[in-house]
């Protein structure tokens, strides 16, 4: 991956120099100007900038650090992320998630550069750039309005036009999102690949990019499954668009590490030790007889394995810890340096149509599809342990305490399934493919982003208490504006109302909201 950031470093240096005097601005314009340096550079050269930002700190960056704990997967225990646990202030100013906000607008900007330098006159025209361009656009897009309701989307990047841009209806947005992903599809069709090494993702596969955009459309579809006039027809939709999708973890969307770069989980806590194993979790893995509990907790200091009984007095308590550092057990994902961070699985892309078909009430169906779910799931997770056993950073210092037992298969996947899952499936078929496909995305792949769409998606349909939270202060039903554009932006400064209470009290408009 030292090559990625080579690549990135050598095709967007975009800098221009000018100093003005009184005498001759344009003439000392040309004296200062560096001819060796590119002030343009074409469009594939800007995606592979757009596609790490993505992972790196938008997928699986702040976000996706506060929403495991905002839905339980770990425990903010010092900080930050304690305060964030205790719903203190900084689950609602505008300074907690800036840094996301700011990172997520420049990917929009830089996405939308990428469309106009692949497509205007003064640019050799190419179709698949373009594609690209426009998925990551979308991606960012329904992150930003999923995150913050109604947001600036039509004049981001062109600050000397609008240098306050005015927020757009999230209805509005998402009915972009979906014209850019079926735009692109049309440009992959029409295009080759012109982009290679500098698509992080696939190589610029066209097969595999077309796959993901129609993940994409299962994924948004679902979403917006409150907001629709036929339910039946669009979660008809769903499981086409699954099924168009990835055939296999092979084909699912996703940034590698290596170690030379690191998973964003890890390097938070590798930094910051802000987060902990937590009670409310392992509960929930505890009362399934789930086997995933018996390889996945660490001492958080000795890095001695922890087996589900030993881990109990390790565990902080979800809601109610002590803020410390080094006290509390570690998931394995806290040390899984070189795990992958997904833009979109094929683990989820299986939960969503296990629920689509729950919904239709073809249960039996269902059944089937959820079993494969979890298999994938069961794959997923032991990716996961791997990335930790095998982290460089902590191999220097001597490695983890070994587990002790064998990388979990598929057939501990089938005996769990059969023996647990099917019969609280066959109880009440929608919670179960909700719980488990809840577990599935509990790890270091920046998945939490999704959890937690999913619960206030449910929520909104009286079924919130299907997780079982037990954090007993408030759950936030969205983030708070970036701190840089309340202050800027009078149009943000409208609508961040109430000192940021309102994140307590108003659904996003896919929710129930009216904004």
């Amino acid at each position: 991956m030292k090559k990625v950031y080579q690549l990135i470093n050598t095709a967007l240096i975009l800098s221009v120099t000018a100093f003005a005097v009184a005498c001759s601005e344009n003439k000392m314009d040309e004296i200062n100007r560096d001819p060796s340096v590119s002030t343009d550079v074409t469009a594939k050269f800007i995606l592979p900038d757009v596609e790490l930002r993505t992972a790196q700190n938008v997928v699986g960056g702040d976000f996706n650090t506060y929403f495991g704990s905002y839905v339980e997967y770990w425990a903010g225990t010092h900080n930050q992320l304690y305060k964030a646990e205790k719903r203190d202030a900084e689950v609602r100013v505008g300074s907690t998630y800036n840094n996301g906000w700011g990172t997520v607008y420049e990917n929009i900007r830089n996405a939308k550069i990428i469309v106009a330098k692949s497509q205007d006159d003064s640019n050799t025209p190419d179709p698949f750039a373009r594609a690209l361009g426009k998925i990551m656009l979308a991606y960012n897009a329904a992150i930003a309005t999923d995150l913050f309701g109604d947001t600036p989307y039509t004049q981001v990047g062109d600050p000397d036009t609008y240098p306050y841009p005015k927020v757009d209806l999230q209805e509005s947005i998402y009915s972009t999102v979906f014209e850019l992903i079926d735009g692109a599809i049309t440009d992959i069709a029409a295009g080759s690949n012109s982009v290679g090494q500098y698509d992080f993702i696939y190589g610029g596969n066209a097969d595999k990019w077309i796959k993901f955009a129609n993940g994409l459309k299962a994924r948004y579809t679902m979403r917006l499954l409150n907001r629709s006039g036929n339910k039946d027809a669009d979660l008809k939709k769903v499981i086409d668009y699954v099924d168009a999708s990835f055939a296999s973890a092979a084909e699912q969307a996703s940034m590698q590490y290596d170690g030379s770069n690191q998973n964003p989980v890890f390097d938070f806590e590798w930094s910051r030790d802000g987060i902990s194993s937590c009670t409310s979790m392992y509960n929930k893995l505890k009362s399934r007889q789930d086997p995933r509990a018996e390889r996945v907790y660490w001492h958080s200091y000795y890095w001695a394995f922890l087996n589900s009984d030993d881990v109990v007095d390790y565990l902080a308590p979800t809601g109610d810890p002590e803020e410390t550092q080094y006290k509390y057990a570690y998931d394995a994902w806290f040390f899984a340096e070189v795990a992958p961070v997904h833009f979109l699985s094929y683990h989820e892309l299986q939960f969503i149509k296990a629920e689509a078909l729950c919904r239709l009430g073809r249960t039996a169906e269902a059944k089937d599809v959820l079993k494969g779910a979890v298999e994938a799931a069961f794959a997923n997770y032991e990716v996961g342990v791997a990335a930790a056993l095998n982290a460089p950073s902590i191999l220097a210092y001597g490695g983890l305490d070994d587990p002790g037992s064998d990388p979990l298969t598929v057939a501990d996947a089938d005996n769990y399934f059969d023996n647990v899952v099917a019969a609280l499936f066959d109880e009440d078929p929608l919670k179960e493919t909700m719980i488990q496909k809840y577990i599935a995305l509990w790890g270091a792949n920046g998945e939490s982003v999704e959890t937690y769409a999913d619960i206030r998606r449910l929520m909104a349909e009286g079924k919130g208490d299907i997780y079982g939270l037990v954090n007993p202060g408030k759950f936030p039903l969205r983030c708070p504006y970036g701190q840089d554009d309340i202050i800027a932006n009078p149009n943000i400064t409208a609508v961040y109302t109430d000192a940021g209470n309102y994140v307590f009290t108003e659904n996003v408009w896919w929710a129930g909201g009216s904004r």
